[in-house]
């Protein structure tokens, strides 16, 4: 039988995978997230997803590394609006003004994912792109928002699976 292991810090993932019944055990990886010089978002995100699993092996004893059933699960979201990787705010004025340069224009969001085993060294990777158009935001919505909580932790200063999603047109 399968063993997960989920190598993520987001209550979301974990939410998403306890919504379908699967039983997981959570590694929080740590990795420096900044992106390199003139590093494609696409490249950026795939090294993210692939540096959380090679975190998590780091951390995993012996018996995790070699049992052949044991599957580390990774991924990483970002928001690239014209090219720049929009990532988590670093303070509530930057959130804010993320918000408010997504405000009627259309982003792209990109999301990598890993499932690797440790014991035989097999890694699949794949990635997702999907774009994503706002509507007009005033800076009262985002300063209300932003009062939530919600997009402290988030690419883009927001989660689309919450209530950020009222800022979607499509």
């Amino acid at each position: 039988m399968v063993e997960l292991v989920l190598a993520s810090a987001s209550p979301r993932r974990s939410q998403l995978l306890r919504q379908i019944n699967l039983s997981f055990r959570v590694i929080t990886p740590d990795i420096d997230e900044t992106p390199m010089a003139n590093e494609r978002a696409e490249n950026y995100v795939q090294r993210m997803s692939n540096e959380k699993a090679s975190s998590a092996f780091a951390v995993l004893n012996p018996a995790d590394r070699a049992n052949s059933d044991l599957v580390v699960l990774c991924a990483d979201t970002i928001v690239v609006l014209d090219g720049e990787i929009l990532g988590k705010p670093v303070s509530e004025t930057a959130g804010i003004e993320m918000l408010l340069r997504l405000s009627n224009r259309t982003h792209r969001v990109l999301t990598s994912v890993t499932l690797a085993c440790p014991a035989s060294a097999q890694q699949e990777d794949f990635s997702v792109e999907t774009q994503v158009t706002f509507g007009v935001l005033t800076r009262n919505d985002a300063e209300r928002y932003w009062l939530c909580g919600e997009p402290r932790d988030k690419s883009g200063s927001y989660g689309i699976q919450g209530l950020g999603a009222i800022f979607v047109a499509s």
